[in-house]
């Protein structure tokens, strides 16, 4: 088996981005490689073909409300038999399902002897958002969950797991923290376990892009604000299929340099702080992006990425140092868009078809 994990987007409400030396000093958007055929040499080599807007079907104004706004067959939260195995198996099934949030979880059997047939696919939001929602910048998974509901998915094969205060106002206080790296260890952990699958499929948005590659990097990690250093486990690269980042920061975040590494979550230890250019030399960028750089390939078999040029959050057409902050070092491939609604929010809410193809098929549709 396979699974599939989806993660989501990071919010700096207190941010706003400017020309710097982080884009490397071009103001005008750039032309945007449209495919990508990376290959490394133990990964299969069946890349996918990125298609340009004028590929895709055209989103209304209302897009992603619309998106956001479909019925599903089955409730959010974490059944009862998920929970009652969770509480078994010694996790805190209560902080797991975010019973503290409205449709702050989603996942499970309605009954012990349910079968999981499919690849379960796992949901990875990001700052400031949940599980799912309907309102704007907190959306979540509801129509990532929808689609594959509607295309032969149960509910026993979707997961998803509420990380942080899913608070807008509190977004540039949080980081890539013990409290936040291990709350996601540990559900991946417990749906592999509890689904007797081999392997998962990650899809990831925003902050929890950085956050997912932490969780399947595992290894050592430092929080000076919570106990310094600690071992997040054994990496999880055999258990990954398919990972999918959209609209991540692997590189920084640009805005970043507005507020400086003062900002939590623009810090120099566990934030997204991009560093400085020194002749050609980066230096001074996050701890916790290099150690993700450190490596390559270990996000899953297949690793793609879905990113725009007209991402508002990320801003800059997507540059820090020239480069597309949101590609992910030896991927095999991306999807990419430069025209609005496909923004930062319009990335997750609307790719759904690319989402499910790339996790299903390992192609676009």
């Amino acid at each position: 088996m396979k699974f599939a994990v989806v993660s989501a987007a990071f919010v700096l409400t207190a941010c706003s981005t400017s020309p710097s030396a982080v884009a490397g000093g071009d103001t005008d958007a750039p032309d945007i490689l449209l495919t990508l055929d990376v290959g490394v040499a133990d990964a299969p080599r069946d890349s996918v073909d990125a298609k340009t807007q004028d590929d895709l079907p055209a989103a209304p104004d209302t897009a992603v409300q619309d998106a956001v706004g479909l019925d599903v067959a089955e409730p959010p939260g974490l059944t009862a038999d998920f929970r009652q195995w969770l509480a078994a198996h010694g996790y805190d099934a209560a902080a797991l399902a975010r019973d503290d949030l409205e449709t702050g979880s989603f996942g499970g059997r309605a009954s012990p002897t349910q079968a999981v047939i499919r690849d379960p696919v796992i949901f990875i939001h990001g700052n400031s958002d949940k599980a799912m929602g309907t309102t704007v910048g907190q959306t979540g998974w509801t129509a990532s969950r929808s689609y594959f509901l509607q295309h032969g998915y149960f509910g026993a094969e979707l997961y998803g797991t509420t990380w942080g205060p899913a608070d807008a106002n509190q977004a540039a206080q949080q980081t890539h923290s013990r409290k936040n790296v291990m709350h996601l260890r540990h559900f991946v952990e417990a749906v592999l376990a509890y689904t007797g699958a081999t392997q998962v499929d990650i899809v990831a948005h925003s902050m929890g892009v950085t956050l997912a590659r932490k969780v399947i990097l595992g290894g050592t990690a430092n929080d000076p604000t919570d106990g310094g250093a600690y071992d997040v486990g054994p990496p999880l690269s055999a258990h990954i299929d398919a990972f999918v980042g959209i609209a991540g920061a692997n590189r920084g975040l640009t805005s970043c340099f507005m507020t400086g590494p003062t900002t939590p979550t623009c810090s120099e230890q566990n934030g997204l702080y991009p560093g400085t250019l020194v002749g050609i030399q980066v230096q001074g960028q996050s701890a916790f992006l290099q150690d993700l750089a450190a490596q390559s390939g270990y996000e899953g078999t297949y690793r793609y990425t879905i990113w725009s040029s007209v991402d508002e959050v990320i801003g800059y057409a997507n540059l820090v140092y020239g480069q597309p902050t949101s590609r992910i070092p030896a991927q095999t491939s991306e999807v990419t868009f430069q025209t609005v609604p496909y923004g930062h929010f319009g990335l997750k809410d609307l790719t759904v078809e690319q989402q499910f193809s790339l996790v299903k098929n390992h192609q676009t549709p």
